[in-house]
């Protein structure tokens, strides 16, 4: 598998990510995942979902809304319903999602039509109801009113009213799931892109990087680079430094951040749809030794994990490398969750399959060819307030894998500028000079050894 990374731009003189083809092989995924299920069609709410079965896309501002609804039954052309003037712009410039055959009329698989919007709309405005008068239609349409129905996320009056119409509804996100777990060749090459943009940002990130920037700055710039090249959608920026690196929060702040200090960072953004997820960790001015033991344990945990991807691997193998969650201070595997993990990417950033001692050692999953998936290790320091965080995309090919992501993770990169001494230049592996007096014989303090 030759994993490639192009430019944004279509061109006459290179092949590179064939849309079309992407469209096609993604619905073939979906149809033959939908046929080999109980169900007799899948009925979507979930964004991405519904951007893999239609390839249509309104913006992310309307992720969270409801609003939006797609149904792809066995054997037939997916239909998305969408508002005002998405559902035009859809019969305008969405010539895939046509199937008049040349009759008049607008296209037949885009269509008006407006689901619940999270309760907003007054219950007693029938809403609900429209929206399951519609889908019963189609399943009568096509003979399949008596088969289950499978949808990903809907709201309570939504299913309500289908129950209403005499329709079976089940769980139908093992299905979209499932269809999306392999990836083609084409969505390899938007993940790569993906991580390539990124590499950019970390690449601005750590010359920018310096005491007396905020976290707040940080995000601010890598959206800005991620915004530059193309980027369709920063999702987030996960900013943590100093004493927050342990316990990780998770969110960034307006910390600022200082001399000596530990900053990792987690990039999150889309590249027409296709997601990142992708953790660096720097010292900023100097490095303690305990930081430096803490990131080099972090490493050999991905080095471990890295060195077993393979198809017929499973999950169980991959996270039997990984500590117990009692080995680095916490109660369970539950309480440390997401620490040590693992998760694919595709059209969103926690797919199948899911890497964790919570789950995967009495529920593995096998590794197969084309997989795309990101692992991040974590590792707390020995002086209770430093931590590393190292986070790789992977591709499984036939006979391994390929990292996609390829800013400098293999040891602790030392940010901002060079200090200068009498004595010559500082060395940048010294302690941190804002913490506990634990002097040592022979100079150093904090010397831990990584481990708690």
């Amino acid at each position: 598998m030759a994993i490639r990374t192009y430019g944004p731009n279509a061109v006459d003189w290179e092949e590179r990510v064939d849309l079309d083809r992407l469209r096609r092989q993604r619905l073939t995924r979906l149809h033959d995942t939908l046929n080999r299920s109980e169900l007799g069609a899948v009925l979507s709410f979930d964004f991405a979902n519904i951007r893999y079965m239609t390839a249509t896309h309104i913006g992310t501002w309307a992720m969270d809304k409801l609003i939006r609804f797609a149904l792809l039954v066995r054997g037939g052309e997916p239909i998305v319903w969408d508002f005002g003037s998405a559902a035009r712009h859809h019969q305008l410039y969405n010539p895939w999602l046509d199937y008049s055959d040349g009759k008049d009329g607008p296209p037949t698989g885009a269509r008006a039509g407006i689901s619940t919007l999270r309760g907003a709309f007054h219950p007693d405005a029938g809403i609900a109801e429209d929206v399951a008068a519609k889908i019963a239609a189609e399943l009568r349409a096509h003979g399949l009113a008596g088969e289950p129905l499978g949808i990903d996320v809907a709201e309570m009056p939504v299913l309500a009213a289908l129950r209403a119409e005499g329709i079976d509804v089940v769980d139908g996100q093992q299905v979209f799931l499932e269809a999306r777990r392999v990836k083609t060749g084409d969505e390899i090459s938007l993940l790569a892109q993906a991580c390539a943009m990124v590499d950019a940002a970390y690449e601005e990130l750590y010359a920018h990087l310096r005491p007396g920037i905020r976290e707040n700055e940080c995000v601010g710039l890598v959206s800005k680079v991620l915004y530059d090249l193309g980027s369709e959608y920063v999702e987030g920026v996960n900013a943590i430094s100093g004493e927050r690196c342990s316990p990780h929060p998770h969110v960034y702040s307006d910390r600022l951040i200082r001399p000596g200090d530990p900053a990792f960072f987690d990039i999150l953004h889309s590249h027409l749809g296709y997601r990142t997820c992708y953790y660096r960790t720097f010292a900023v001015g100097s490095a303690s030794r305990a930081q430096r033991d803490a990131y080099v344990r972090c490493r050999e945990y991905m080095d471990q994990a890295i060195s077993l991807v393979r198809p017929g691997a499973t999950t169980a193998d991959i996270v039997q490398v990984w500590p117990r969650a009692e080995e680095f201070g916490f109660a369970d595997e539950t309480a440390a969750f997401a620490l040590q993990y693992g998760h694919g990417v595709g059209l969103s950033i926690w797919e199948k399959p899911v890497f964790s001692r919570l789950v995967s050692l009495d529920h593995p999953e096998v590794l197969e060819e084309g997989m795309v998936f990101a692992l991040e290790t974590y590792w707390p320091a020995a002086d209770g307030w430093s931590a590393a965080r190292i986070e790789e995309e992977l591709v499984v090919t036939a006979d391994g894998c390929e990292v996609i992501t390829k800013f400098p993770a293999e040891e602790l990169l030392v940010a901002g500028r060079k200090y200068w001494t009498v004595g010559g230049e500082l060395n940048t592996a010294r302690e941190a000079q804002s913490h506990l007096n634990t002097g040592t014989a022979d100079g150093h303090r904090g010397s831990g050894d990584g481990h708690r």
